[in-house]
């Protein structure tokens, strides 16, 4: 017995009336944080775009529940002038919201694709509403003053000089826009960076250029040579010689001892710094299919024989190479590390696996996802949403997932089906499923069992603390530990006495 109503004395509200408003707030609660998960993720275990080419249904409202919320947050972004005050090294307040802006653009313009090839009804085609997104996204990308970091690293000339990973996201932005667009307002300026980054890096005795001053990464080299070679296709012109001589950059003495792009190099030496890691290979895979196929099909192999493991509860891409650095951790760009598992490298790994048609891998990452994104009724993911840096970049998480989950092979790869469910995506449906048992066991209880015996006081004063507690959490952001503080407060009547 938790409570002892003949020491606490009584009140005037019975106990039965207590459990009864319990009882059907829990179930609202359980409904709307645990059942529709679980639901959510039957759904999107059963569907075959997860397993196969296509886009997966969860893409396609994601994409409907985000835009709205997305173009209120661009625009706010871009009034609000936050990003001249942000601190010139924290990452989440000055990449975070241009990768935001960057993925939801690779997003919308994968689903168009999508609709004009008849992969999702032409009524579902995102440009039919999303076009006050679109134009947020480019006003935030172009907008000087979210610039501000970069001209601090760079100086005044930051456009022309170096700053590979901003002006490739500024490439990859103005590309997107262009292409749902169909106008030239993003011409000029992505034409200028195309030709005056791809001469900078053909220039260069490595190939490779600095993302900022003393920090190099070939893997951000890659996704730009990929990004310029996108852009070709709306700005008429033709980089392929350039993309050929590219390949140095890559090969040859300049890969890691697995023959992969290294991660981080010193200029102007070229000396490796950090061989190939989860998160930069995962990302640099989803466009060396496009640039150089057998060479992108040899690096896929490769990175699975080197870095994939399965360790039944889980299985992804590790984020180091085994026996390389500790299999616990944590890091900014990379996320957590369990067990060498990397969070981002798994993520970022279901894009490359899609375009590389090993939808063996990409099920397998794409149903771990969705056990782990916790979606909530109105489109929410709750946990993307929570790593999410609140201030700056709310939802760089769902704008990611957004874009991974869209991506499609490229044209003539084979496609590799397969793919298994681990088990904590099993122990993930356990958690979002059996509340809802819970919920069917206390109600047969409560008809059969009529308590008219009055509310203890400690237990109304317990409630009358943990519920508006819950309601604190989840306004600071912290929606699972709010819904299990609403949970436990609700199932507090039913440890009370029965007459």
């Amino acid at each position: 017995m938790l409570l002892d109503t003949q020491t606490v004395g009584r009140t005037s509200l019975s106990l039965s009336t207590v459990r009864g408003v319990s009882l059907a707030v829990l179930a609202v609660v359980v409904g709307a944080c645990f059942t529709w998960p679980g639901v959510t993720l039957v759904r999107d275990l059963a569907d075959p775009a997860m397993a196969g080419p296509g886009i997966p249904r969860h893409a396609v409202s994601l994409h409907r529940d985000l835009t709205e919320r997305f173009t209120v947050w661009a625009r706010e972004r871009s009034t609000s002038r936050r990003a001249a005050a942000a601190s010139l090294h924290d990452v989440p307040s000055t990449e975070w919201p241009m990768f935001s802006a960057v993925f939801y653009l690779l997003g919308t313009v994968e689903l168009e694709r999508a609709a004009r090839a008849g992969l999702i009804p032409e009524s579902e085609a995102p440009m039919r509403y999303a076009g006050p997104a679109v134009e947020a996204a480019r006003a935030l990308i172009t907008d000087p003053v979210e610039h501000s970091w970069v001209r601090t690293h760079w100086g005044p000339n930051y456009l022309h000089t170096q700053n590979v990973f901003f002006r490739a996201l500024l490439i990859s932005g103005l590309t997107s826009h262009a292409e749902l667009t169909h106008d030239g307002l993003s011409l000029p300026l992505l034409r200028d960076q195309v030709e005056t980054l791809a001469a900078e890096l053909d220039a260069s005795p490595f190939g490779i250029l600095d993302d900022y001053p003393g920090e190099c990464y070939p893997i951000d080299v890659l996704t730009t040579v990929g990004l310029i070679r996108r852009a070709d296709r709306v700005l008429g012109t033709d980089h392929s010689a350039f993309v050929a001589r590219e390949l140095r950059a890559f090969t040859g003495a300049r890969a890691d001892q697995f023959g992969l792009p290294r991660f981080r190099v010193s200029l102007p030496s070229g000396r490796e710094e950090q061989p190939s890691r989860g998160i930069g290979t995962s990302w640099s895979l989803v466009f060396a299919p496009e640039l150089w196929p057998e060479q992108g099909a040899r690096w896929y192999t490769t990175y699975e024989a080197h870095f994939w493991q399965d360790h039944g509860w889980a299985a992804g891409f590790r984020e180091y190479a085994p026996g390389t650095e500790p299999e616990w951790g944590f890091e900014i760009d990379a996320g957590p590390v369990f067990e060498g598992f990397g969070t981002a490298a798994s993520a970022f790994g279901i894009a490359a696996a899609r375009r590389n048609g090993r939808f063996d891998h990409a099920y397998t990452l794409s149903a771990e996802l969705a056990a782990s994104s916790w979606p909530l009724p109105g489109g929410t993911l709750l946990l993307p949403r929570t790593i999410s840096h609140a201030a700056d970049a709310p939802y760089l998480g769902e704008s990611a997932i957004l874009y991974f989950l869209t991506v499609q092979p490229i044209e003539g790869m084979p496609v590799v089906p397969g793919g298994r469910i681990p088990g904590s995506v099993w122990f993930a449906l356990v958690v979002f499923l059996g509340p809802a048992f819970l919920v069917l066991a206390l109600a047969w209880r409560e008809r059969r069992v009529e308590t008219n015996r009055a509310a203890p006081a400690a237990l109304l004063c317990a409630m009358g603390l943990l519920c508006p507690g819950a309601g604190v959490l989840a306004l600071a952001g912290h929606g699972v530990a709010a819904a299990c503080t609403a949970v436990l407060a609700l199932l507090l009547p039913f440890r009370a006495s029965s007459p």
